[in-house]
């Protein structure tokens, strides 16, 4: 196995991680990323961006993460295809024992610092049409693309909070908003089970199951069909919104870092330093909350900057010790 030593190692790429090694490598960190399973992250399948600012016009989801890769690289970033598949982390990281990243099972990575920024994946039903449409009126974010199918008949999957948000979020946008809940009563909180009841362009359909998203090139409907009496019905919408929650991109972090029930990483409140010195986290891997692209890229600058003060210290404490 191969090996070689660097300051700062960053892990996934996306706004968070493209981001932190924009800011990282103007701090002369040297960094060195590697891009994950999914380079550029879940914008790499988005169509039309139209909320992340500096983009009057809209951009594509792929040409924007081209665009964050391109700048990270002006500045220096070594930008790698590959994926960390283990760690092994330090708990005393600056008594020369320093973090350790194994890449394809093959190279090994040690690290003064190390910036996580692995996202998450939304969940899917696992249709075959779903799949096939997705970016083409399937989504998993009615925040992110809601705004194109304004006017529009839409369905949208789920049954807890998140999902009574989003169907809120598209009535304030859309004509008529199917809500499909696969039960007979919903998980979310009583006051957002009010909330969506209450508005006049909701329909929830109880009992409700999702057997085929229709259409050739786009949406053009959605087959459904009621578990209890067995009838199917064909919805005539252009947007279908699935919204039954996202995993983590985690689980080789979870032996060394404090993740919460969801496993998302905790990071201390205002930074993105995690349960082990010198490992920070950005962007969806530990937000559970907004999940956007801005706010992604916000905390992959908080991750840079807050391992840029992590080295310096660490430096310190080197010199104190050559010193004594």
């Amino acid at each position: 196995m191969t090996s070689e030593h660097v300051k700062c190692l960053i892990i996934g790429s996306g706004p968070a991680g493209y981001t932190a090694a924009i800011y990282a490598s103007r701090a002369n960190m040297q960094p060195v990323l590697y891009q994950g399973g999914q380079p550029g992250g879940q914008l790499t399948i988005t169509n039309e961006v139209d909320n992340f600012p500096g983009y009057p016009d809209g951009v594509q989801g792929p040409q924007m993460m081209q665009d964050l890769e391109n700048q990270a690289r002006r500045f220096g970033t070594d930008i790698r295809y590959g994926l960390v598949t283990k760690v092994i982390f330090s708990e005393q990281p600056g008594l020369g024992t320093p973090h350790r990243a194994i890449v394809d099972d093959k190279h090994e990575i040690t690290a003064d610092s190390v910036i996580i920024s692995t996202g998450a994946s939304a969940k899917w039903l696992g249709l075959p049409s779903e799949m096939r449409l997705n970016g083409r009126g399937v989504s998993a974010c009615a925040v992110c693309d809601g705004f194109f199918f304004r006017g529009q008949d839409v369905a949208i999957v789920g049954a807890g909070d998140t999902a009574a948000e989003e169907a809120s979020y598209l009535a304030n946008l859309c004509r008529k908003v199917y809500m499909l809940v696969r039960r007979d009563e919903m998980r979310a909180s009583h006051f957002m089970q009010k909330r969506v009841q209450t508005a006049h362009n909701i329909e929830i359909l109880y009992n409700t199951s999702t057997e085929e998203v229709l259409g050739d090139e786009d949406v053009t409907g959605v087959r459904v069909k009621n578990s209890v009496t067995g009838e199917e019905r064909i919805l005539d919408v252009t947007g279908f919104f699935v919204a039954i929650g996202h995993k983590p991109n985690t689980d080789i972090f979870k032996e060394y870092l404090d993740l919460d029930e969801s496993g998302y990483i905790l990071t201390e409140k205002g930074s993105t330093r995690t349960s082990v010195p010198g490992v920070f986290a950005c962007g969806d891997a530990q937000d559970n909350i907004y999940r956007q692209a801005i706010t992604a890229a916000g905390t992959g600058c908080m991750a840079a900057l807050d391992a840029e003060r992590y080295l310096v210290t660490l430096e310190m404490q080197g010199e104190e010790i050559v010193q004594q």
